[in-house]
């Protein structure tokens, strides 16, 4: 049977088509056109001797290679699909624009094609975490759910398989919202602050990228913003806008007060749970829980919103407990990949931490990070590109006192968590939770993460 999937991928049969980035998340696409007998260049900037085999199978399969420095030199083609990481306004695509070609990328098609229910989640902090929180609920209600996105696994090749009743729930980030002209039918912003300046051109391009979330929902659209974030409170959708708080009690939404979760609807209150009841820590957790409950509601019970808060246990890489040894505990928070985040992870422990931090540099202050260390760390190893910046932020704020916290700045990962795990006596919390992204040392925070894992299991 002919369907909008297969008549879109039969569409391109016979045009060229060159697929920008043989990451993770374009692969699934080229073995798919390919599939469909298409004409692919896959252009890569990694030279051939450092390529995965997987992308040296696609070479195998029929995909031809432009690779290394010039990987975008000469190329033509009728249909471009953008990798997340590479700006709209890169010269090599608006080259290609210019001649006429298509610039599109897979998340581009998928809302294009998909036909069941979609739930977007994008922010500066807590996407990844409310985007599988929402995943939970819904799968804990009896729905069949499709998670993918920013986070898991890309979902264009999955589209045969999924039928109108299903939820594809995504979690997008402004790379991917960029260029977009497609929103899900609920959209979710956790919150806006500084992050992606080393690929944004300023902020105000990294807000707009955020809105493309929800721009395009007509009137039966949900749009659920952070009511207590100075840049996402003013928002409003085309169709319903709810919000969630802390600090006030909005007309539609979800908010905290004395302690327990009320969802709201036309400024009618109603208790959902205490705080108290949620598994995960910190007070961030109970943000992206009420954030979940504002966009799932209508879908999933108050039944279901409680079972799921009494017994899940986080996402990899978002304050996971790695292991106990001699009285420590070792946290992985790695998905922490800005200040705000790091705060958020920092404000979960009752204790001071011992905080590894540190990495690639996005261009983004760490001013704001100063005073927290100050206020939540007995110790602070830093590492990688940002080592410095941050070491200047703490010992700059005013809240600074020689030795408090004391900081030690080392080179190599490796022998920074060793450091960090010989210092610390029992009852002591080691964290790992960068501020930063990983690409100075490692592909990615997950990458990061699990080497950190490994090490920690080494002790």
């Amino acid at each position: 049977m002919q369907t909008a999937f297969t008549e879109y991928f039969e569409s391109l049969r016979g045009k060229r088509i060159a697929v920008l980035g043989l990451g993770v998340s374009n692969r699934p696409l080229v073995r798919l056109l390919l599939k469909f007998g298409c004409d692919v260049t896959g252009c890569d900037r990694t030279p051939r001797e450092k390529l995965d085999e997987e992308v040296l199978e696609l070479e195998k399969d029929g995909c031809r290679l432009s690779l290394g420095d010039g990987y975008l030199d000469g190329i033509e083609a009728d249909v471009v699909f953008r990798t997340p990481g590479m700006h709209p306004g890169n010269p090599a695509i608006e080259g290609l624009r210019a001649k006429g070609a298509k610039i599109t990328s897979e998340m581009e098609v998928f809302f294009e094609l998909c036909r069941c229910h979609t739930i977007a989640v994008t922010g500066s902090d807590g996407k990844t975490t409310t985007t599988t929180l929402v995943s939970e609920l819904l799968k804990a209600e009896g729905k069949r759910v499709w998670l993918g996105g920013n986070i898991g696994t890309p979902l264009l090749s999955f589209l045969p398989e999924m039928q109108e009743e299903d939820f594809a729930v995504v979690e997008l980030s402004s790379f991917q919202l960029m260029d977009m002209e497609r929103s899900a039918q609920r959209a979710v912003i956790t919150n806006l602050s500084p992050n992606h300046l080393d690929v944004h051109k300023d902020m105000d391009e990294y807000i707009e990228a955020k809105k493309n979330v929800y721009k395009f929902q007509n009137e039966t659209g949900l749009l659920v913003v952070n009511a207590d974030n100075a840049i996402t409170a003013p928002l409003t959708g085309n169709g319903e806008t709810r919000y969630f708080s802390r600090q006030i009690r909005p007309e539609n939404g979800t908010y905290l007060e004395n302690g327990i979760i009320y969802r709201v609807k036309n400024g009618v209150s109603e208790e959902v749970m205490p705080m108290d009841t949620i598994l995960l820590p910190g007070i961030h957790n109970v943000e992206n829980y009420m954030t979940a409950i504002a966009v799932t509601d209508g879908l999933v019970s108050d039944d279901t919103v409680r079972h799921v808060a009494a017994t899940f246990g986080g996402v990899e890489h978002r304050i996971e407990l790695v292991r106990v040894k001699d009285g420590v505990r070792y946290y992985n928070d790695s998905i922490a990949s800005s200040p705000s985040r790091t705060i958020a992870g920092l404000r979960s422990f009752e204790e001071k931490v011992i905080l590894i931090a540190g990495g690639y540099d996005k261009h983004i202050p760490f001013d704001v990070l100063g005073p927290e260390v100050c206020a939540h760390v007995k110790r602070l190893y830093l590492t990688g590109a940002t080592a410095r910046k941050i070491y200047d932020a703490v010992v700059g704020c005013p809240d600074y006192a020689e030795g408090s916290p004391e900081i030690l700045v080392m080179d190599d990962f490796t022998e920074t968590v060793h450091a960090a795990a010989a210092s610390a006596k029992e009852g002591d919390v080691v964290l790992l939770s960068p501020a930063c992204a990983a690409f100075d040392k490692f592909k990615n925070f997950m990458v990061r993460g699990k080497f950190f894992k490994k090490l920690v299991q080494e002790l």
